[in-house]
């Protein structure tokens, strides 16, 4: 019952557009109608400013991570804490609030897993912002901690979490599909370039 519970709460939490409530209270504009038309935080931070892009991505990181983080004083097992984790990021990628559409859930995967396996989490994300200084490509980043974070919960231990960061990284490849294209082209957008 508790699983149920916390993965409904993770779910809600984690479908709340933090990117379109930044945007609009703040700087009024709605990023789903230039740029990248994303939610996340690299889309804010073009069409708004760094600032509001970081707000962004910490609300995103938090809404990943506190569900989850409340939900392991309740939750022993592994498996019942993997659900959470992917309910909170399938609800920033596909969110009820906004006609089960959504972001890419990067920051989301991060803030969650953080809360379940510290160490891999951080190990990717650090991978993550390695690619996104090297190639100023965000969405380049994003993708090689698809890549890198169910590697490095095999390398740390954390067995319980390796499907559910196979799943995660089955999701990010596919909400990355256009970028990928793009960046195979050579026409993906760098960090803060405005469209």
């Amino acid at each position: 019952m508790s699983v149920i519970v916390w993965s409904i709460i993770a779910y809600v939490l984690g479908s709340i557009p933090f990117g379109l409530v930044v945007a609009k209270t703040l700087c009024n504009i709605d990023p789903r109608t230039g740029g990248s038309r994303n939610t996340g935080a690299t889309n804010v931070a073009r069409m708004c400013g760094a600032k509001y892009g970081v707000l962004t991505l910490v609300l995103d990181l938090s809404k990943g991570f506190f569900p989850v983080l409340m939900a392991s004083a309740w939750i022993d097992s592994g498996l019942g804490l993997s659900l959470v984790v992917l309910a909170a990021i399938l609800g920033h990628a596909f969110s009820c609030f906004m006609n089960f559409r959504g972001g890419k859930a990067v920051a989301t995967t991060i803030g969650a897993f953080l809360a379940v396996a510290p160490w891999a989490t951080i190990f990717a994300a650090l991978l993550c912002l390695i690619l996104i200084w090297l190639s100023g490509h965000v969405s380049l980043g994003s993708l090689t901690l698809a890549l890198a974070l169910p590697a490095f919960m095999i390398l740390s231990g954390n067995f319980a979490y390796v499907p559910a960061a196979l799943i995660v990284m089955v999701l990010l490849f596919w909400r990355h599909r256009e970028n990928i294209n793009r960046l195979a082209r050579g026409e993906e957008n760098p960090w803060l370039k405005k469209e």
